[in-house]
């Protein structure tokens, strides 16, 4: 069935009765786009469409024709056995769970094969942390009609990776969650995919949690398209439910099919073919870029017009049309889960190329004689930077590989390669660089890479990027959502208001009693929230934030209300000293570690820092003692990076090393102080 909005009234016709060639009929349901409204619906009847055609099929995706352009030239044409989707959502909404599904049902694997969980996640960092960090492109065959699938990272801070990815394909599965519905990163991705016309297929995904609500999210997701300027066509979206985890899909949340058919079949229908100009000059943009030791870069992109061969000679060009020459030495395509050696890429496919040595991300691979320059990729500005330092700690050397400055930034301006939202720049002195990027994850991760690659290097406490506009300071402000059990909640409310937030909704969420705040909150209060909203929910709450705009700014926030404790001298630690320290505070450090002076130690339980001696020697007596003293000690704190990055303040560095992380004081703003 499909439904049609009049300016004044809805029309109804009554047909009859159709039998679906793919669904069965109890299994057809209408799109659910009005947000508060509930119509009733005799399955016989459908609703007339825009132009009273009455003869629809089951799924009608008004969205795939809306964004055929109207007044399309002749040689414009699309590719019917090629489809190009991203798979879209908050963090931790089952993106790739849903592609593991997808994978395994049209036979990827064998079914003898093992297969891990979340393959997609190939990435060491990424397995362990449970995240998508890189967009990776993979495809299925589905009834003879081949699906590129691209798996986007859900982090804000990563939305870099998500901009670029969405000039690659022609439609999204936006997923969300059953029970959370729209979250901050859902919001930013599908402004991104509104704004590049793209078809939008909703996936209601872990459907089978018990306290699902899929009239709510439906009816939340369809408010968040008009909130984002969507056409009618766009609202106009079709809706499938489904669980990843379970493999299962379809029109209704209390029908679902056996298997992902019902979601397959959806993509093909709702989602156009790739437009192409299949007789015009060769053109295709580069949106990402891997590197194999042996081929060396490989550019990945969706072929726009023309036919791409191996062996052939291309021009590569920049938005500023500086053009050099280049030869494709290897071609590839996406095939199941490989790469696929090929002779020939005709347009509309997703392909990898080898053999441009320098290309980069943004560049155009066009015709050697009449090839032009397509539309430079546009990125969002970062909101964050942190400063990159050669180590100058008394333990430099003893762990790292690359420690000198030239080794620094060799590594940092390769990153600049394939990431585009980061930016970077020299510093005060020639052995500093300062680092910009999306958030304190996207550089914690870029830290973690170069930790494990074997660099060493000492990094400074983040800092927002403020900006000058008519003479009135402006500061970056974040939506900041809070889920927190009822108990912790004036405690969460009581934190968030120190560091100048603004609350402007609040709901309860599902049945078990948890609340979902939404925050306008200033970025610099953001800074070292995450751990102190974990103490004060006793490690129930789940924070996530998205960049919302720059405004005014909010005034001082102080967002550290103890001092550090300092070790004032080099040495071991002893259980000793440390059994009258930790009085002090809480330690970081257990007996029998090799401290340095200006080295943090633990966290002093007043404001102020102060200076310990952590290497004390009870003192050797001639008196024999009849019983050795018992000493007992507390567990050290154990601080993983990016803890140490959110506890840091402006006068303090996080030294890391290949095996080790360290928190210490400025040695030059402490020379300062004094």
């Amino acid at each position: 069935m499909a439904l049609t909005i009049r300016s004044s009234f809805f029309s109804t016709t009554t047909t009859t009765k159709k039998s679906s060639p793919f669904f069965s009929s109890n299994q057809l349901h209408t799109l659910p786009f009005l947000s508060s409204h509930s119509i009733a619906v005799k399955p016989t009847l459908r609703l007339a469409s825009r132009n009273n055609n009455t003869a629809l099929r089951p799924i009608k995706c008004s969205v795939s024709e809306a964004t055929e352009p109207k007044t399309e030239k002749k040689q414009f044409t699309r590719r019917g056995d090629v489809r190009n989707i991203a798979i879209v959502a908050h963090v931790d909404h089952g993106k790739t769970t849903l592609v593991d599904a997808m994978l395994r049902q049209t036979k990827v694997f064998r079914d003898n094969q093992f297969v891990q969980e979340r393959i997609m996640d190939s990435n060491d960092l990424e397995r362990e942390r449970g995240i998508t960090i890189l967009s990776k492109n993979t495809s299925i065959t589905y009834k003879d009609t081949k699906i590129n699938i691209i798996d986007t990272p859900g982090h804000s801070d990563f939305g870099g990776e998500v901009e670029r990815i969405l000039n690659m394909v022609e439609g999204i599965l936006l997923v969300v969650d059953s029970v959370e519905g729209p979250m901050p990163q859902t919001r930013f991705v599908l402004k991104k995919a509104l704004e590049f016309g793209h078809s939008v297929v909703v996936v209601v995904n872990k459907i089978d949690r018990p306290s699902a609500r899929p009239e709510f999210v439906v009816n939340s997701t369809f408010e968040l398209f008009i909130e984002l300027n969507a056409t009618d066509e766009q609202c106009d979206f079709q809706v499938i439910y489904a669980s990843g985890i379970k493999g299962k899909a379809g029109l209704s949340a209390e029908n679902l099919a056996e298997d992902l058919g019902p979601l397959f079949e959806t993509i093909i229908r709702c989602i156009p073919g790739p437009r192409i100009v299949k007789d015009g000059a060769l053109q295709m943009l580069v949106t990402n870029i891997e590197y194999d030791e042996h081929k060396g870069r490989i550019a990945i992109g969706r072929l726009q017009a023309g036919r791409l061969a191996k062996g052939l000679d291309v021009k590569v060009c920049t938005s500023e049309d500086s053009c050099r020459f280049g030869r494709v030495s290897e071609l590839y395509v996406y095939d199941k889960f490989n790469r696929v050696p090929v002779e020939s890429v005709e347009a509309g496919d997703i392909c990898a190329v080898c053999g441009i040595t320098d290309i980069q991300i943004g560049e155009t691979i066009a015709d050697k004689v009449f090839g032009k320059p397509l539309p430079a990729i546009k990125v969002e500005e970062p909101t964050v930077k942190m400063s990159f330092s050669i180590n100058t700690s008394p333990f430099v050397g003893r762990e790292g590989k690359y420690v000198t400055s030239r080794n620094l930034r060799d590594r940092l301006y390769r990153e600049l390669e394939r990431n585009l939202a980061m930016k970077i720049e020299d510093g005060e002195t020639a052995d500093t660089f300062i680092v910009s990027g999306r958030g304190t994850l996207h550089l914690t991760i870029l830290i973690e890479n170069m930790r494990r690659e074997g660099y060493e290097f000492m990094v400074g406490p983040p800092k927002v990027i403020n900006k000058t506009v008519n003479e009135k300071l402006l500061e970056p402000f974040e939506i900041a959502t809070v889920e927190v059990p009822e108990v912790h909640m004036g405690a969460v409310v009581e934190l968030l208001g120190k560091r100048r937030g603004q609350m402007f909704d609040m709901q309860g969420v599902g049945s078990e009693g948890t609340t979902f705040l939404k925050y306008k909150i200033p970025t610099r209060g953001l800074l070292g929230l995450r751990n102190a909203i974990l103490t004060a929910s006793r490690g129930t709450a789940i924070l996530n934030t998205i960049f919302d705009s720059y405004g005014p700014w909010a005034g001082d926030i102080n967002t550290r209300d103890q001092g550090s404790l300092v070790a004032f001298e080099d040495g071991a630690s002893t259980s000793y000293a440390i059994s009258s320290s930790q009085d002090r505070g809480q330690m970081f450090i257990g007996p029998g570690a090799e401290v340095y002076k200006g080295q943090i130690v633990g966290i002093h339980q007043r404001p102020g820092d102060l200076s310990l001696n952590v290497c004390k020697k009870k003192a050797a007596t001639n008196i024999r003692s009849n019983k050795e003293q018992t000493v007992i000690l507390d567990t050290p704190l154990d601080y993983s990076l990016d803890d140490c990055i959110e506890y840091i303040q402006e006068d303090e560095l996080v030294e890391v090393t290949p095996q080790s992380i360290r928190m210490c004081k400025n040695p030059k703003l402490a020379k300062k102080g004094r």
